[in-house]
């Protein structure tokens, strides 16, 4: 297995910039043409936009409101696929939206708006909730004017497991993945022909050919070094989100809402065995490595969750960590964030292709794209025939663990450490078996991949999993054979990120 620029071989068909959603997207289907395929991500796989996401693999009901027909019906398709394509990684998500009297928009407008929605999945999944019902459901809602709500359905994911499946799978499949390595085009008569690569922490550099190359670096794609002029203006918009414990806000199903301030849609859900509760939706004109929640932002969400559980009390305190994200988002003007399109935007020139832009859920489509963009230049990169994202999960075994890891991952887990992976970490549904094959197997630099990416101990558990440090401690010793110079160091820089980024506040 590769693991460093050194071993690399000298040339491919196709390098990719980018290991956020939309390069692995991109890495999955160009393997699938029988191509040399390359991936290279500056920072840590799916670290960037993809970490920060909202979770939800969702069609876009507001995308509705906004009149965009084509990126609903596309969206709503895509979830379906990854719904049927990966079980235990992208799960159905009943969502209830309470309709109040008096508030715009009224039952009526909510049931039209849904039954298009069903339209488009092919499938009938919203129905009316009568005020009682719903107060079973769901007993600490506002109940003042309190009609009812609409049910429907949408789906959630773990985001960086979906972008980590992808490459893995694709490494396995003969794919060559690196992460921490900066990429530089090269150029020669007027064509690109190859990256220059470094690795950020040993400062090797190497030099590869390759066929074609993609920028898929998201936010960052118009900073790529050596990149001529094409790719299209950004309006980098940030979007904050809280995680609680489940007992403090315990809801059984999603509940969407519009804020009270300006009737922008917020929502929280039960996710990981805790509650996700988001989003804003700002322009960010911040730092794009490590965006972070304004206290405006936290007063703004709390304001919205105070608003729809006044008998819980919350305050931002309660949380047990915050996160924001950049969403690389095309300009199209000033205007309303919200109402900004969520289209990926392509450009290309001689032995290259960019791509920005899209969304989580349309991934696949964007990748597919993509090739055929770039089998103009190269027809060998033809998108092939389309198959299911990954392949079926094989019988037995922990539907959460296949969807996450995959087959080959959980037949070693159970076989070389089952105990471990009958260990519950401090009530999450992370086992300390997940821990030791991420060490060993996923390509982990610094606790820092292993505490948000591979897992998401660092947001679900108290103070970013201070209690169960000095054991993790002991795994990263043992499987990356760090001496205690380097755990000191690195559990001091964990915790001073987390101070920074992840602090409720």
């Amino acid at each position: 297995m590769t693991r460093s620029i050194e071993s690399l071989p000298p040339s491919c068909d196709l390098a990719i910039v980018g290991g956020g959603i939309t390069g692995a997207g991109i890495f999955t289907e160009a393997l699938r043409t029988g191509a040399r395929v390359l991936l290279v991500e500056q920072a840590d796989f799916a670290s960037g936009t993809s970490a920060w996401s909202s979770k939800l693999v969702h069609g876009g009901l507001r995308y509705l409101k906004e009149g965009q027909w084509r990126l609903t019906l596309e969206s709503v398709r895509e979830r379906q696929r990854l719904l049927q394509d990966a079980p235990g990684l992208v799960e159905a998500q009943p969502f209830l939206m309470p309709v109040y009297r008096g508030a715009r928009p009224g039952r009526g407008v909510l049931r039209a708006g849904l039954a298009v929605y069903d339209l488009m999945a092919g499938r009938l999944a919203s129905r009316w909730v009568p005020r009682d019902e719903l107060l079973r459901m769901e007993p600490g809602l506002r109940r003042e004017n309190l009609l009812g709500a609409m049910a429907y359905e949408d789906a959630r994911t773990d985001d960086t497991r979906l972008v980590l499946r992808q490459i893995f799978d694709g490494v396995a499949a003969g794919g060559i993945a690196l992460n921490y390595t900066r990429a530089e085009l090269r150029h020669e008569g007027g064509r690109v022909r190859g990256l220059r690569l470094r690795d950020v922490e040993s400062g090797d550099v190497r030099d590869i050919d390759a066929g074609m190359v993609i920028n898929a670096a998201g936010c960052w794609a118009a900073g790529l070094p050596g990149a001529p002029a094409g790719a299209p203006a950004l309006r980098p918009l940030r979007g904050s989100h809280f995680v609680f414990p489940a007992a403090r806000l315990p809801i059984g199903r999603a509940v969407s809402w519009l804020h009270p301030r300006d009737r922008r849609p917020v929502f929280a859900y039960p996710w990981e065995g805790a509650v996700l509760f988001g989003t804003t939706d700002l322009d960010h004109d911040g730092t794009l490595e490590w965006p972070g929640m304004s206290h405006a932002e936290s007063a703004y969400l709390i304001e919205a969750l105070q608003a729809q559980f006044p008998s819980l009390g919350l305050r931002a305190r309660d949380a047990l960590s915050v996160y924001a994200g950049v969403r690389p988002v095309v300009a199209a003007g000033e205007g309303d964030p919200s109402a900004a399109s969520r289209e990926s935007a392509l450009w290309s020139g001689p032995g290259l292709v960019g791509v920005t832009g899209g969304k989580l859920t349309t991934f696949r489509v964007t990748a597919r794209q993509v090739l055929a963009e770039a089998a103009k230049q190269q027809p060998r990169l033809r998108p092939a025939q389309e198959a299911p994202v990954f392949s079926a999960p094989a019988g037995g075994g922990s539907r959460r663990l296949q969807g996450r890891l995959g087959a080959a991952a959980v037949a070693h887990i159970a076989r070389e450490f089952p105990r471990e992976a009958m260990q519950a970490i401090a009530g999450t549904p992370f086992t300390w078996a997940e821990l030791r094959w991420a060490l060993r197997q996923e390509r982990v630099r610094h606790l820092g991949d292993l505490l948000l990416r591979r897992t998401r101990l660092g947001l679900l558990l108290p103070r970013g999993a201070e209690a169960e440090l000095e054991r993790i401690g002991m795994l990263c010793r043992q499987e990356l054979g760090w001496d205690a110079a380097r755990w000191q160091a690195e559990r001091a820089g964990w915790i001073d990120l987390w101070q920074l980024r992840h602090a409720p506040r």
